[in-house]
């Protein structure tokens, strides 16, 4: 079953037909054109309805809602837990869970694309796998491209971090680490992708990425039907994340799978504010440097869509230092045992300064999506605590705990 029946830009409404497997709509120049994926829903109930409350195993459980014309590459992406923060909901006064996306097969909520991604690229024959990216769908294109047996060439800024450049290579991609930023890796991507006639899986162009995220939102929709927070909070750095959780609860809302959908709180870094300052109006801010490279994006591509979900949610936006950040990622590890990279411990970074500023009010539930696992980035961490204690060998030596 394929239930995708158009590509509509978010430009100018130009419609195309899925066949074409056009990515961006040719009438803007390169700037904008991007596309959104349209479907027929009708039966989609049914089908979906009859397994909500019986447990998710992965993504696939959702496959009457994907555009994958019956392939599914299965490396065991999606079905991830909603977990209660406890201790986090008493010290902010706001009841907090956690969307932990970090068990996901390496290690980030990015796979949940590259399974619908690759899955499209076997259908289509296609031979090469590409994607500029600043680290997470990297690793996950390229651990997908080797379950699939594709050939998987990666572009990365040359600051990356070591950890989610090893990981690609581990699973047997080409990286390039490309003179520059995510926008220069981006622009070297996209032309060789169409000089060579490789398969670009960018989530700045290729539709079919959000289509895979969005999954997300249909598991929280299921997860918490019972109990819709009143917010979700999501880290933006390309805007398509956050644009998908949106598309994908409010699709089980349409459906009547749950009776209402969330606000969206969108946090960004102090060094990369784009999408916080087109949504709220503000000057656009000179481009900065933030250590949560995931959310490092100078030119969001997917801004528009990110700032659609807010508007049509009832959202807001926040910013937060790199400081807030850091302290945000030793709390969730103090806290609740979550040991995240800087971009997702942004989200509570984000949430703390939401409650105080008075945007998401005492009483309020929010859950927090933890887009990665912080063992992708260990050096941040590093100087967020003490060090290891040398001791010597007799148990007189070791001290209490403080």
């Amino acid at each position: 079953m394929n239930p995708t029946i158009a590509l509509e830009c978010i430009d100018c409404g130009r419609v195309f037909v899925p066949a074409d497997e056009r990515l961006v709509c040719p009438d803007h120049d390169g700037v904008g054109g991007i596309l959104d994926v349209q479907y027929d829903q009708s039966g989609a109930r049914e089908a979906v309805a009859a397994g909500v409350g019986e447990g998710i195993d992965d993504l696939w459980k959702y496959a009457p809602l994907l555009p994958t014309d019956g392939h599914a590459v299965d490396l065991g992406a999606g079905g991830t837990p909603l977990l209660d923060a406890p201790t986090l909901s008493r010290e902010l006064g706001v009841t907090v869970r956690l969307k932990d996306e970090r068990g996901n097969p390496t290690g980030s909520i990015k796979d949940r694309a590259s399974a619908v991604l690759t899955s499209r690229a076997l259908a289509g024959d296609e031979s090469v796998l590409t994607c500029a990216s600043t680290g997470n769908a990297a690793a996950s294109l390229a651990g997908y491209a080797a379950r699939t047996g594709l050939d998987c060439c990666i572009f990365v800024p040359a600051d990356v971090p070591e950890g989610k450049a090893v990981q690609p290579l581990v699973y047997g991609a080409d990286v390039y680490a490309v003179d520059g930023d995510y926008d220069d890796a981006f622009s070297l991507c996209r032309r060789v992708a169409a000089n060579r006639e490789w398969y670009d899986c960018s989530a700045a162009v290729n539709p079919y990425a959000v289509e895979g995220l969005r999954t997300v939102g249909h598991e929280l929709a299921e997860q918490s039907r019972a109990s819709v927070p009143d917010w979700i909070v999501y880290p933006m750095g390309n805007g398509c994340g956050l644009a998908a959780t949106w598309k994908g609860f409010r699709e089980f809302a349409e459906l009547g799978i749950v009776e209402e959908c969330p606000r969206l709180l969108g946090v960004q870094a102090e060094g990369a504010t784009a999408i916080h300052d087109r949504f709220t109006g503000e000057r656009a801010r000179a481009g900065g440097e933030t250590q949560a490279d995931s959310i490092d994006v100078g030119h969001p591509h997917n801004a528009q869509k990110a700032c659609r979900a807010l508007e049509d949610s009832g959202g807001a936006t926040v910013v937060v230092s790199d400081r807030e950040i850091l302290d945000a990622e030793r709390t969730l590890g103090r806290t609740e045992g979550i040991y995240a990279e800087p971009a997702s411990a942004a989200t509570l970074a984000g949430l703390e300064s939401a409650v105080d500023a008075g945007t998401v009010a005492p009483g309020d539930s929010a859950t927090l999506v933890v887009t990665g696992t912080g063992l992708k980035d260990t050096a941040s961490a590093r100087d967020l605590v003490d060090g290891v204690d040398h001791v010597p060998d007799t148990p007189a030596a070791v001290p209490d705990p403080e």
